[in-house]
């Protein structure tokens, strides 16, 4: 007999089925006794009677057992139909049971708000909070929308490539990790804050429209809506213009909000466009919440803020001390074509604008990215304006200067940060609700004990 998934009994009734599962509920009535069976497709309500299986042998099933329960399909009288909880209208004979696994008593209840409990207790045994029904459904949704974006950028002629975790360390904007290697003693690898620099390279190779859902790591203070690792929806297109770049990402979340989340609602379609200037006089943010009604949690304000300033004062000189100014969003930014001259010819810094353009939603920012610097010499330019030698530009970004001397196209791209879009989308306070295996605030991963120490073994391997 093959094994049916529970969402499926109600095409059996009248007929002995298979199932496998936890014990989600057990309720004990005399001469018979109720379980809650629960797989990863929902629940059903068995039953024991005494004439099928003498009580006594299921006394010791307690909730969370993992068992195997063979049983019959039986439609349930009308007046004990419930048709709010799901397998309402029917009902498991318990035919007979076999324990699979016991379980030690849960150190807290999944069956209810986990929120609730203590968050480091949770991330210790992160592997049954994910028992929890509200914590599966977010992993699930986030599929779903993993798998609507894959489709929906096929259907647009992207290719999805996979780009490098072990790189080279370069200046992007955050603290990277770095890997020791063992090989090459004292020299390290650096894991990607983003694959930025892949993504642009895939482009001089000619494949014009990539994507990639990719794995991420800052090094840098968390906060609710950040983690060591995460998630970008990543993409790169060439020939395209802001307004091109910001289309299609308008259209794929439009689209995807209104088939795997239909009870938002989305303010004002196409999404508003206001300048960092504007932004920034009107709400002091430039990621703005323009939500009408703020205590509408499924209203979703999108707009998009662009025009924003190319450099910045840096906090502090960089490596080569010659510069007070650094990018503000990422090196590789292209000028807008008013400041084009003030660009080349170094001057007016702070008045130079970018083709930058950020997506906010509900006062987060959703996603960025901009049109780059595709000619090498544009590209050194802006390292010049930040002070950085030749040497070092040579020896941190000769790679890509010389691979934009092939012919590189014009090109574009964005990046979504995926987990707080799906933090928004799943009504959550913070991003580790909708990460499968996450960390606490401060970094670390309670469940694997991590950051740990290494042996004297692997020192001296690694030659640290």
């Amino acid at each position: 007999m093959d094994r049916i998934l529970i969402k499926n009994l109600t095409n059996y009734i009248s007929q002995e089925v298979l199932i496998c599962g936890f014990i989600h509920v057990r309720r004990d009535q005399g001469k018979m006794v109720f379980f809650d069976i629960r797989d990863l497709s929902g629940t059903v309500q068995g039953v024991v009677l005494n004439f099928n299986i003498p009580i006594e042998e299921v006394k010791e099933i307690k909730e969370e057992f993992n068992v195997l329960i063979k049983g019959r399909v039986n439609k349930r009288p009308e007046r004990n139909i419930n048709p709010n909880v799901q397998n309402g209208d029917i009902e498991l004979e318990i035919l007979s049971m076999e324990v699979l696994n016991t379980s030690e008593v849960l150190p807290f209840p999944i069956h209810e708000d986990t929120r609730e409990v203590n968050e480091p207790l949770r991330l210790k045994y992160r592997y049954l909070d994910l028992r929890n029904s509200r914590l599966a459904k977010n992993i699930k949704n986030r599929f779903k929308v993993q798998n609507f974006i894959r489709n929906y950028l096929a259907k647009e002629d992207f290719t999805e490539i996979e780009t490098p975790l072990l790189s080279a360390p370069t200046p992007e904007g955050s603290r990277s990790y770095v890997v020791p290697s063992r090989i090459y003693k004292n020299k390290f690898y650096s894991l990607p804050q983003s694959p930025q620099q892949y993504k642009q390279l895939l482009m001089v190779s000619g494949f014009e429209k990539y994507f990639q859902i990719a794995r991420c790591m800052r090094d840098e203070d968390t906060r609710g809506d950040r983690q060591p690792e995460f998630t970008q929806l990543d993409m790169e297109m060439s020939y395209v213009t802001e307004k091109d770049v910001m289309k299609i990402n308008e259209d794929l979340m439009i689209q995807m909000i209104k088939e795997i989340y239909p009870n938002k609602k989305i303010q004002q379609i196409p999404f508003p466009v206001i300048t960092y200037k504007e932004a920034m006089e009107k709400y002091n943010s430039d990621k703005p919440d323009i939500r009408e009604d703020k205590n509408d949690p499924n209203l979703l304000a999108f707009c998009w803020v662009v025009d924003f300033p190319m450099f910045e004062k840096a906090d502090e000189e960089n490596v080569d001390g010659a510069s007070e100014w650094t990018f503000t969003h990422n090196p590789f930014s292209k000028p807008k074509d008013i400041s084009l001259e003030d660009f080349k010819n170094k001057r007016n810094i702070g008045d130079i604008l970018t083709t930058q353009y950020d997506l906010a939603l509900n006062g987060y920012e959703v996603a960025g990215g901009s049109i780059r610097n595709h000619q090498p010499e544009m590209l050194k330019t802006t390292f010049e304006i930040m002070g950085y030698s030749e040497e070092r530009i040579i020896k941190n970004f000769g790679h890509i200067l010389e691979a934009f001397s092939f012919g590189a196209p014009p090109h574009g791209g964005i990046a979504w940060g995926f987990d707080r879009v799906m933090m928004i989308l799943e009504n959550e306070p913070n991003i580790r609700e909708v990460i499968p295996f996450a960390k606490t605030g401060d970094g670390k991963d309670l469940l694997m004990d991590s950051p740990s120490e290494i042996s004297d073994k692997q020192h001296k391997e690694l030659g640290i």
